[in-house]
């Protein structure tokens, strides 16, 4: 079966993300020594919480027409199927390599690319008059997190 997805799908997808993101971060965090690199990772995972919440809200702010379904799906077949998406595509049970921080960095860097890309292909699967334009504050959000993941990568160098 083919679906379209609306932005309520894909802000409920985007949530489910951010909660695998901010477990990878903390899984990260415990493979580490205590210190400066620790509290980086769970800084990260704490921005991923609060991502997670944006999102939740900015699904509350959805119109009725965004919300709208776009298939005929009484048995609730396309929410299980995004979860499954959530749950296998990005940063589900990623081997982190914990050999050094950069090394955590680079995977986790990976992971926000990867989420990117998921996005976009998905945003394609959102008609425009069900919200299509609301998934650019998703993937600003993630090309926020690069940015910051770069940095720190780069001042490690």
């Amino acid at each position: 079966m083919m679906y379209d997805f609306n932005a309520d799908d894909m802000f409920e997808i985007a949530e489910q993300l951010e909660r695998n993101g901010a477990a990878f971060y903390r899984k990260a965090a415990g493979a580490v020594d205590a210190g400066q690199g620790r509290d980086l990772l769970l800084k990260l995972a704490a921005m991923e919480d609060d991502h997670e919440k944006a999102f939740a809200q900015m699904r509350t702010q959805l119109t009725s027409g965004e919300k709208q379904a776009t298939v005929f799906d009484p048995a609730g077949e396309a929410a299980t199927y995004l979860k499954a998406l959530a749950d296998t595509r990005v940063f589900f049970e990623k081997q982190i390599d914990t050999s050094s921080m950069q090394a955590i960095l680079k995977d986790a860097i990976t992971a926000e690319k990867d989420s990117i890309v998921f996005y976009l292909g998905m945003r394609q699967a959102v008609p425009e008059n069900l919200g299509r334009d609301r998934l650019d504050d998703v993937i600003q959000e993630e090309m926020g997190h690069i940015r910051l993941l770069s940095m720190e990568l780069t001042a490690l160098r």
